[in-house]
């Protein structure tokens, strides 16, 4: 993470800041505390297709933790990150065939864990909790309430086979209520199936732009060269 040295002034690993999980162990949290706002940046454990320990199960357990972390923070907070979920299906190129993803034939017992990691009804549901709970708003839907299937999507599944073209957009930047009339942009710079500007990875990059708020300090002058 780079950031202005006068602007830092805490790093944390730890999510519940009183004892380590295993979410933790696996570097899927950091938190950067700044005097106005928090910055958590996560990476959410894949959903996975079955009921088991290390799948619907884990991502359960993750979400709860991060419903109760969002309703105790003292500060307006920046939430970024692989969040690994579509919580519309404005977020995803193609509903019908992520809502009927299945892995080898299987179907989950429960209607609602049915689908594509990251597209079930069980996980839009408890990422809508989250939102509404912690009082936070997705920046980029936002600012963009219409479908873009060009370059409205973070993530494109692999560009030969049935998953090419298909696309979702599970990469996030969260904020709190209070700063949501600063949000300048939020923008994804991938598009396309043939994955300009994805740079070798599956997931393009995001960006946010706030402005200053009201009572910010300027930046104190660099020193000439």
């Amino acid at each position: 993470m780079l950031t202005n040295r006068h602007l830092a002034s805490l790093f944390s690993f730890i999510i519940n800041f009183s004892a380590a999980s295993k979410h933790e162990t696996d570097g899927r949290v950091i938190i950067v505390e700044f005097e106005s706002f928090l910055l958590l940046n996560t990476y959410a454990p894949n959903n996975g297709w079955k009921e088991e320990e290390n799948s619907f199960q884990r991502r359960r357990k993750w979400d709860k933790r991060m419903l109760e972390f969002v309703q105790r923070v003292d500060k307006p907070l920046i939430w970024c990150g692989d969040l690994n979920v579509s919580h519309e299906e404005i977020d995803v190129s193609h509903p019908d065939f992520f809502i009927s993803a299945k892995l080898n034939g299987y179907t989950p017992p429960n209607k609602e864990d049915c689908g594509q990691p990251g597209f079930t009804l069980a996980e839009r549901h408890r990422f809508g909790n989250i939102l509404s709970h912690g009082k936070l708003v997705d920046a980029y839907r936002h600012l963009h309430k219409e479908k873009d299937m060009d370059s409205g999507f973070s993530w494109s599944g692999h560009p030969i086979g049935k998953y090419r073209g298909k696309r979702m957009r599970i990469d996030y930047f969260i904020v709190s209520e209070q700063l949501k009339d600063r949000i300048i942009s939020c923008e994804m710079h991938g598009r396309g199936i043939e994955l300009e500007g994805f740079y070798g990875s599956d997931h393009c990059p995001v960006s946010l732009e706030l402005s200053k708020a009201a009572t910010e300090a300027p930046e104190p002058p660099r020193p000439s060269s």
